[in-house]
């Protein structure tokens, strides 16, 4: 027969193998629960052992005259010959208890719940009713072919049939039963550490790719498993040493991928390789002679400076849209893809399945990390010169070479386009052949007619003003396209939210009860609330503090600039971090070019061109980091994370980035010749924005001759491609090219486009060999080739800096 486990008065110690029998509820809880379960056995397939659960109110009376509007009021431990879990508080609004002497009163979730993690089994909620006089109501219950042990006894391994019980409960059993602990314990030294070393290391990445072609893959998932190596190789390199460590956490993992993402955002959001880059003296002289390009409107790089513009404008954009988390995340369930994404990882790793992938994707990971990292270092010896290095090498021979069509043996771009879908890599090499394998050789034909012979060729009324413009135009007209698409997208879906009386998008079961896991996320998420006082507090205060500090830095920038990019920025933010839920498209820098258009006309002929690129910046910064912010709740709802602890983290983060990100640009803007159109580090976007800001001004007399019409045709080709994307069958529009990504090489060259088709290539045979294993080592190996060929720029540019220059000089000429 079974055993009855009633509630007791003391609360066991959990971490104890001895409590088993006794369990536990505050004394002032009015409700008991009981709980009738067969001793620990496996059972035959198909046999079914229907425990016996009794929810009664000892006094009904009290409870119903206190409002009876909470159920399992806890923190309530309950425990079971076969396991123990604690239980915490779960509410349930508008239930209560019936005013009779002895009422039951059955809560369909809380049981659902109480039997999933108690008896391992998904009751069957029927037959629940409320029911008169102190009887018990029988569930009938799917008990899974398994025997569920304590956790503090033995490791959960769950079996096949588990999948086969309720849906909701699907995901959850294919996870580790752990609690959830509190939000102060999901913040850690180690898990700070392990963020701070992760943001570097990605900060160098990121400038590194910002610096030389400009297009900056998606790096969340690559930081998300990095985080998890580095914490879970960590804990079993203590555990080898007989050192005990506090166990390594979904939530924990979380914390630390966001801190970490938010401290490398800052390096590509900061516009250090477009508006920040722009305002340089270096940038300013490519521009060439133009009325918008007044003498004097340049502004070198500086740490100072830079960390405290950055100081002053990133953390508003964290506060914009706390008050609406609830109703983007919870309320409004929006998909935020990444951030789903990055939460279905991270809670497959931890799972017995991914604890043991973890360990091919650690060796994986080190053995290309090693390998990248070697290699680059090799390269580095043959470097002693211009044009010098495998990084030149004529893979399709000496005229391809001069059109930029070789492999340059970069494998950050090589990693990159293994994370890239392939549609990307072939966009980007398709873009290289219409630009410099037919456009440029022909208008370079037309030298002397279409524009000036004797001036160089980097100036803007010279070939690149082609490059330069017809770059822009292909970006311009997928963005406004895309722009509007998401206006009308957000438009419509926020007017069929609002049309509604309520909004209940929460997961039901068959029987028309809310799914368990859901009611467990809601719980947490509810519970980590921030204040909204708070939220629009902090707001002002940094809004105040920008009035101030920008027009300090920037004294073409007037104050109520400023106060007008923070007045407009909640409503933008709202609007782009809906419209990234639907969509996974971040508008931030698009709403960042319609201000600088606008800025940049309004502000005047001689402070033009810096007023638009600052307040830009800053609007882009606002609008940009509150979506991103959205899908990092997004990933902490999934994975059961606080948001309050998600909030420390993103402010850590964001404080490290400020400091981090200037100090990395400074030092490659040392060490190397950054914005040289002819260079290895040709920062494409610091031209294109600082033209983006003197057409605000001219308009478009600054262009060189048919520049207009071959732009124009441009925009609108890729606005037509950008369509065809939307309305064609999808097994027609996954091969039509994306404008953004056909834009880049049209500037940088095609040697990039080729590295990234080597990347995908890689993946798509290692998936037809063995798909299995691609899917769970591709982000392993793409990070090890990225991270280790990205670390070595760090000490290859100390080099630079120490005047440690490379002994041989690798050339490749023709034969006499």
């Amino acid at each position: 027969m079974g055993t009855l486990v009633p509630a007791a008065s003391t609360t066991p110690d959990l971490h104890s193998s001895a409590a088993t029998h006794h369990h536990a509820g505050p004394s002032a809880n009015p409700c008991a629960l009981l709980l009738l379960r067969l001793p620990a056995q496996r059972e035959e397939p198909g046999e079914l052992h229907p425990p016996l659960v009794i929810f009664t109110c000892q006094d009904a009376a009290t409870t119903a005259g206190a409002g009876g509007r909470d159920a399992l009021d806890g923190p309530m431990r309950i425990s079971s010959p076969t396991c123990i879990v604690a239980v915490h508080r779960v509410r349930k609004k508008g239930a209560r208890f019936p005013r009779n002497e002895a009422g039951v009163r059955v809560l369909l979730p809380v049981l659902q719940y109480l039997s999933a993690e108690l008896c391992g089994s998904f009751i069957s909620l029927s037959c629940c009713a409320e029911r008169q006089g102190a009887e018990c109501v029988s569930m009938e219950a799917v008990i899974p072919d398994r025997t569920r042990i304590a956790p503090e006894i033995e490791k959960h391994v769950a079996g096949e049939g588990d999948m086969e019980s309720d849906p909701a409960l699907a995901a959850a059993r294919v996870r580790e039963l752990e609690p959830v602990p509190r939000w102060q314990d999901e913040l850690t030294v180690r898990g700070m550490v392990a963020s701070l070393l992760i943001g570097f290391i990605y900060t160098v990445i990121v400038m590194k790719i910002a610096l030389t072609t400009g297009l900056v893959p998606t790096l969340n998932v690559s930081a998300a498993l990095l985080s998890f190596l580095a914490l879970r190789g960590w804990t079993r390199l203590l555990d080898r040493f007989g050192i005990v460590s506090r166990p390594f956490t979904r939530q924990e993992n979380t914390i630390i991928q966001t801190c970490g993402v938010a401290c490398y955002t800052i390096a590509f959001a900061g516009g250090f390789g477009s508006t920040m880059l722009a305002l340089n003296k270096n940038t300013y002289e490519l521009a060439g002679d133009s009325a918008g390009n007044v003498p004097g409107s340049y502004k070198e790089p500086g740490i100072g400076w830079m960390a405290a513009f950055l100081l002053s404008s990133s953390f508003g954009g964290l506060l914009t849209l706390i008050p609406l988390r609830q109703v983007l995340v919870v309320d409004y369930k929006l998909t935020y893809p990444s951030g789903t994404a990055t939460a279905v990882l991270i809670n497959g790793f931890h799972t017995a399945e991914g604890d043991e992938n973890s360990k091919k994707q650690i060796r994986g990971f080190l053995r290309y990390f090693g390998g990248s990292f070697v290699w680059s270092l090799f390269q580095w010896f043959y470097t002693g010169g211009d044009a010098c290095g495998f990084v030149q090498f004529p893979t399709f021979g000496l005229k391809a070479w001069k059109q930029t069509f070789f492999f340059d043996f970069s494998m950050t771009y090589v990693g990159a386009g293994m994370i890239c879908p392939h549609i990307v890599n072939i966009s980007t090499l398709f873009g290289a052949i219409i630009s410099y394998g037919i456009m440029w050789p022909l208008i370079n034909k037309n030298k002397g007619d279409w524009y000036p012979a004797n001036i160089p060729e980097s100036s803007m009324k010279s070939l690149y003003g082609y490059k330069a413009f017809i770059c822009l135009a292909l970006i311009m007209g997928d963005g406004l396209y895309q722009f509007i698409k998401i206006v009308g997208i957000t438009s419509r879906g926020m007017y069929r939210q609002f049309s509604r009386k309520s909004v209940d998008n929460r997961v039901k079961n068959m029987d028309n009860t809310v799914s368990i896991d859901e009611m467990q996320r809601d719980g947490v998420f509810k519970r980590g609330h921030l204040p909204a006082w708070m939220a629009y507090t902090g707001y002002a205060l940094f809004s105040i503090i920008a009035v101030v500090t920008t027009p300090l830095i920037f004294r073409q920038v007037k104050w109520y600039y400023v106060i007008i990019a923070y007045a407009i920025a909640p409503i933008l933010g709202f609007a782009n971090s809906y419209g990234t839920g639907l969509t996974d498209i971040n508008m931030g820098y698009n709403y960042g070019k319609i201000a600088l258009f606008v800025f940049a006309g309004w502000a005047g002929k001689d402070n033009s061109v810096i007023a638009g690129l600052v307040t830009g910046t800053l609007v882009k910064q606002l609008v940009l980091i509150s979506a991103d912010l959205m899908q990092d709740f997004k990933t902490s709802y999934l994975t059961e994370t606080s948001p309050r602890s998600m909030m420390v983290a993103q402010a850590i983060g964001t404080a490290m980035g400020c400091i981090v990100s200037p100090l990395t640009f400074m030092l490659f803007y040392k060490a190397f010749d950054i914005g040289n159109p002819d260079g290895n580090w040709k920062a494409p976007y610091g031209l294109i924005f600082r033209n983006m800001a003197i057409l605000g001004v001219e308009g478009f007399s600054v262009l060189p001759r048919y520049c207009l019409a071959l732009s124009g045709g441009f925009f609108a080709f890729a606005a037509l491609l950008s369509i065809a994307r939307d309305v064609l069958p999808h097994k027609y529009r996954k091969y039509v090219p994306l404008p953004m990504a056909m834009a880049v090489p049209f500037l940088v060259g095609g040697s990039f486009a080729i590295d990234m088709c080597i990347g995908s290539l890689v993946v798509f045979i290692w998936h037809k060999i063995n798909k299995k294993e691609a899917i769970f080592m591709v982000p392993a190996v793409a990070s090890g080739l990225i991270c280790g060929d990205g670390i070595w720029t760090f000490p290859s540019s100390l080099l630079a800096l120490a005047k440690i220059k490379p002994p041989i000089c690798m050339k490749f000429i023709p034969a006499a």
